[in-house]
Formats: C-alpha cells, sequence, structure tokens
C-alpha cells in the first residue's frame, strides 16, 4: 500500500507544474501562454488532460514515462513513442480514448526495434535543423510548435494562425536534407473550440 501511495505521489510531483508565463511540454518548450491563440480555460485544460494520461501511463507501467510522450491540443490527444508489442499500443490508445474531455486520439508509436546511436543522432539533427529554420522563418511562430523526429520522419504538432503559416512549416520541414516523410497535426486558430479574444 505504501509503495502505491510514494508512486502516485511521485508521479504527481514528476508531472506537476504551475500554469505561468510558459508552460513545459512533453515535447521540450512549450507554447507560452501569450502566444498561444488558445483560452487560457483550454490551455488548463489540455495541461490537466496531458498530466493526468501521462499519470495514468506510467502507473501502467513506470517505463512509459520515458519511452511514450504525449501532448494535448484542444482536447485531441497526440501520442508518440516507441513501445515492445502492438498490444501496448492498443492499450495507451484505449488509455487515452478514456480520458476525459477526449475530442480525438492520434497515436503515432511504433513498435520498438534494436537501438541504433546512428539513426539517433540523424534524427536528433533533422529535429534541430526544423527547429532552426522555422526560428528563423518570419512566417512562422515557432513557439507553437512542437517537433518530434523518428526514423527520418518528421512529425509536428502545433496551432498555425493562417493556412499559409501551416503549409511553410511542412514545406520546411520537406526541405530538410535525408527526411523520409512529414506527419503534420497542425491545427488551425479557427479550428479550435474556444479561442482568445
Amino acid at each position: 500500500m505504501k509503495s502505491k501511495i510514494f508512486n502516485i505521489l511521485f508521479i504527481l510531483l514528476l508531472t506537476n507544474s504551475c500554469v505561468g508565463t510558459g508552460s513545459q511540454g512533453v515535447f521540450g518548450t512549450g507554447v507560452t501562454i501569450a502566444l498561444d491563440p488558445r483560452s487560457l480555460g483550454t490551455q488548463i485544460d489540455d495541461s490537466i488532460m496531458q498530466k493526468n494520461l501521462s499519470a495514468r501511463l506510467a502507473l501502467k507501467d513506470k517505463y512509459y514515462l520515458l519511452s511514450v510522450k504525449v501532448k494535448v491540443i484542444d482536447g485531441r490527444i497526440f501520442i508518440t513513442g516507441k513501445v515492445d508489442d502492438p498490444e501496448e499500443k492498443l492499450i495507451i490508445t484505449k488509455l487515452a480514448w478514456e480520458t476525459k474531455g477526449t475530442r480525438s486520439v492520434k497515436n503515432d508509436i511504433r513498435i520498438k526495434e534494436e537501438f541504433s546511436f546512428k539513426q539517433s543522432a540523424k534524427d536528433l539533427l533533422i529535429t534541430s535543423q526544423l527547429r532552426t529554420a522555422i526560428i528563423f522563418n518570419k512566417k512562422i511562430k515557432a513557439s507553437n510548435f512542437q517537433i518530434d523526429t523518428y526514423k527520418k520522419k518528421i512529425y509536428i504538432y502545433g496551432i498555425a494562425f493562417t493556412s499559409d503559416e501551416r503549409k511553410e512549416v511542412i514545406k520546411e520541414a520537406k526541405e530538410i536534407l535525408d527526411v523520409e516523410g512529414v506527419i503534420a497535426s497542425v491545427l488551425l486558430v479557427e479550428d479550435l473550440r474556444i479561442q482568445k479574444n
């Protein structure tokens, strides 16, 4: 019993962070509240959903804290990472759908293969190149996007103010050398349930 209480407290402490001038997401530095087009209430709801799902995944298996990444934008859940077998992927999808307030679930989890340092280094380089490209592109609000690369495929999550901005982000991703695919889960501000006034 003590062990279970300790685990729950540990997970709550690990996932607990204050909502202030910025938020820290599982994909790195998150969207700052001042620039985020979602209403403050939606941002808080998304943060609660994200922490709730992350905690439930960690209770299912502590290994998921490191192997599975969760991002929630406007009630839509995006999941990436690696697991050992297809059954785990189904369990994680089910847990995501059971999270209160879920509007949709996009599960991009891959089944684990042998670790390749060379592949991981290439993925990290691709992510860094794209992050740099969108920071220097004046048509893109870089802080509104998170990037994850797996096996030369780029996963982009975020909110674009216009369809032109969304196209620009995808164009920048496709121009990175060695990229084999771009999976963009980019919402437009007009698609959000509740927007900032």
